[in-house]
């Protein structure tokens, strides 16, 4: 099941025992179980956490039976859980005490990984999620798109009486990639530049961080745009920053990837969307919907020998003695010649 606050809410209201949370997004795993824990708690209540990554059975009886002080019911978290590590029957034993809870509600995440936009999940996990559907609300939590994610980093600020616009947001997007822990680190830490006040686009370009991959896909835009000497400059600037030369071509060899595909998609007629659905793509379409304009001043031939070209600086950088810069730096001449050749 895919978690909706309604379902939430209701789950809540009814009292149910059991509030389990699955997904590849560590930073939403993390923000919903503190948000359902806040809620269980009341005044007198007591909360028991049991680290991960694998708690004792032994650990989750003690707690789901010790009574509270108070009396009130006690909440037990165990968060980032590993089920995979689990015996057989230490499992059987923990499905069968969640649906046995009488004076305990257990707040439980389990951090999954994902192929090809699709959670992997083994046999224990479904085992386990489905007891927890039994015992009460168990929900997956989808990775956020690129219109959502511009809404919660709005949100995330506005929580901080912080004014955050949407250009900006996308802007620290292009910066920092998708990954949402990262995004709600940069929200907080230049709402925090802010004087709490409003972030700004300023902020983000002078302080804000920027991953390798923008960094890179910055570098091929000036590159694809004619500006060899700009492209020249930001990867004089990677590699003053210590970024390792193996790292920036092989994100270069991924811009080049996203280029060729796109050239495909337009040949056929396909948008950037269809695109991003049609080669499974991992990343979100955001990125290749700014590509796309790139990709239509290519042939596919120039693109294949770009592709060519980045090969073999690839080999020559994985088993030649030449300088690595060298070798850097002639893939962008090379490239750039890619582009005028017919």
């Amino acid at each position: 099941m895919i978690h909706s606050e309604k379902g939430w809410k209701e789950a809540l209201k009814s009292g149910s025992s059991v509030f389990c949370f699955y997904s590849s997004q560590e930073a939403q795993l993390n923000r919903l179980s503190a948000k359902t824990t806040a809620a269980l708690l009341g005044e007198d209540s007591e909360l028991t956490v049991l680290e991960g990554p694998t708690p004792s059975v032994e650990e989750a009886v003690m707690a789901a039976g010790t009574i509270s002080f108070f009396g009130t019911r006690r909440v037990v978290s165990m968060p980032m859980v590993k089920i995979s590590a689990y015996s057989d029957k230490d499992l059987d034993t923990l499905c069968d005490l969640l649906n046995s809870l009488e004076n305990a509600a257990f707040v439980i995440t389990i951090p999954v990984t994902e192929e090809w936009g699709k959670l992997r999940l083994g046999k224990r996990e479904q085992k386990f999620i489905t007891a927890c559907e039994k015992a009460g609300y168990c929900a997956q939590l989808v990775k956020l798109q690129a219109g959502q994610l511009v809404e919660y980093l709005q949100n995330r600020a506005k929580e901080q009486d912080t004014q955050l616009d949407s250009t900006v947001a996308r802007l620290m997007m292009e910066r920092c990639g998708e990954d949402q822990l990262l995004l709600e680190n940069e929200v907080d830490k230049l709402a925090a530049l802010s004087g709490y006040t409003t972030i700004t686009r300023e902020m983000v370009e002078r302080l804000g961080t920027q991953s390798l991959d923008a960094d890179t896909f910055d570098m091929i835009g000036l590159l694809t745009s004619g500006k060899l000497p700009g492209a020249m400059a930001k990867l004089d600037l990677l590699l003053k920053l210590q970024q390792e030369p193996i790292a920036i071509l092989g994100a270069m060899i991924s811009n080049y990837l996203d280029l060729y595909r796109l050239s495909c998609g337009n040949r056929a007629k396909a948008n950037f969307q269809q695109v991003h659905k049609d080669f499974r793509y991992k990343g979100s379409d955001y990125r290749l919907k700014k590509a796309d304009g790139t990709a239509r001043r290519f042939s596919r031939r120039q693109l294949r020998r770009c592709l060519d070209i980045l090969e073999e600086t690839d080999l020559k950088l994985k088993s030649s003695p030449v300088d690595s810069r060298t070798l850097l730096e002639t893939a962008l001449f090379r490239l750039a010649r890619a582009r005028e050749e017919s």
